[in-house]
């Protein structure tokens, strides 16, 4: 069983650790290393992966019920 963790990062990203494939709606693959950065404010000029572009112009602190 592999190891994944998607750890949802206050006022910014998702960040991905482990083997994980990362594909677009059509099956295309993107390339990624063993820990990357996912965008969740829209701001990035890079989706979907973040470019830190966020940098106080995002908020958000989501925590697990």
């Amino acid at each position: 069983m592999s190891n994944i963790t998607i750890k949802v990062m206050d006022n910014g990203p998702l960040r991905v650790t482990g083997n994980v494939e990362l594909v677009d709606a059509e099956g295309n693959r993107f390339e990624t290393k063993e820990s990357f950065i996912l965008c969740r404010c829209g701001l990035s000029n890079q989706k979907p992966f973040c470019d830190l572009t966020h940098k106080g112009k995002f908020e958000s602190t989501t925590r697990a019920k």
